[in-house]
């Protein structure tokens, strides 16, 4: 019997697929449950157009992920925080820190999107932006002395 699945089975397939499964399987699991459709004329045309629609619809978010890393280019943002006599930071610069900078240059990018290397004194790291599946920005964090107001 062929089936063309709606969702991803182990050992059987992956969402849109048409496979070949003994037909009991198909007709009293898959079926029903919702996991797969009859492979019939009508039911491949629609696959076929989902799939055509989703292709189109990943490739604009990709392009839209590839415009913004070429906006954000070679930024380097300056993050202050405070800074003991031996160097080492209070606490940890975190992802949404770097959101916030991000934010105020004009750059809306969800925090857990950002990983930031593990900080521990002042000094230059990085952070990777993860805009796309395929699509991957590095950005450099300048970690700087905040004033003293004292």
């Amino acid at each position: 019997m062929e089936i063309i699945l709606i969702t991803d089975i182990a050992g059987v397939g992956y969402k849109n697929d048409i496979v070949t499964v003994k037909a009991g399987y198909g007709r009293n699991y898959l079926i029903p449950q919702g996991f797969a459709l009859l492979a019939n004329a009508s039911n491949r045309k629609i696959v076929a157009e989902n799939v055509r629609q989703a292709a189109h619809k990943a490739e604009k978010l990709k392009k839209d992920a590839e415009d913004i890393a070429s906006a954000i280019g070679d930024l380097t943002i300056d993050i202050r925080t405070v800074v003991g006599e031996s160097g080492r930071i209070f606490g940890r610069v975190t992802n949404t820190q770097v959101a916030d900078i991000l934010k105020s240059k004009g750059f809306d990018i969800d925090r857990k999107k950002i990983t930031v290397d593990d900080v521990k004194s002042i000094g230059t790291y990085s952070a990777l932006i993860d805009l796309h599946k395929e699509v991957k920005h590095k950005i450099s964090l300048n970690v700087i002395a905040a004033e003293d107001n004292n």
